[in-house]
């Protein structure tokens, strides 16, 4: 039962962009779905990259753990990931697959250490080619304690601040 036109949907690791996903929540009032996967990831941060990269290198889709029932009651769907290996982790990749978000307005956002939304943006629109994908918004992880007020100026900006 959707409660909003707007999805946000998220996959965090180390829980930035879960910060990130409900500021987003707070000011749009949008639905919050998090991205999980069966097999979690490791916590260490080396063992994450190493295991991140081998499923991009292998092109390896994670199973998820949940599903959005009514993905067709959303209009505007937030796609939230840290930017792992200049791209989005797999599971999100695994959640794009999943859906069809044809005539959907698709909104990137991400956290990263440096290099912003990468090719992130581009992969969304191959994944999504009937949809509407925005350029989205990047904050490097040790923004967060500020990143309220960026993530507020920029959905004001895109006209999704209520």
């Amino acid at each position: 039962m959707a409660h909003s036109p707007i999805l946000i949907a998220y996959f965090s690791h180390s829980g930035n962009t879960q910060v990130m996903a409900e500021q987003i929540r707070e000011i749009t009032g949008g639905d919050l779905f998090k991205i999980v996967t069966v097999d979690p990831y490791p916590a260490d941060y080396d063992a994450v990259v190493d295991v991140a990269g081998k499923e991009q290198k292998e092109k390896h889709r994670p199973e998820l753990s949940m599903r959005v029932l009514e993905m067709a009651a959303y209009k505007t769907v937030f796609i939230g990931y840290p930017n792992w290996w200049a791209t989005m982790p797999m599971a999100v990749f695994s959640f794009l697959e999943e859906y069809d978000f044809s005539g959907k307005n698709m909104i990137p956002f991400c956290t990263h250490e440096g290099s912003a939304l990468g090719r992130s943006v581009d992969d969304i629109r191959k994944l999504c080619p009937n949809s509407d994908v925005s350029d989205g918004l990047a904050i490097k992880g040790g923004s967060m304690s500020t990143a309220r007020r960026d993530v507020m100026a920029w959905l004001k900006r895109i006209g999704l601040a209520k």
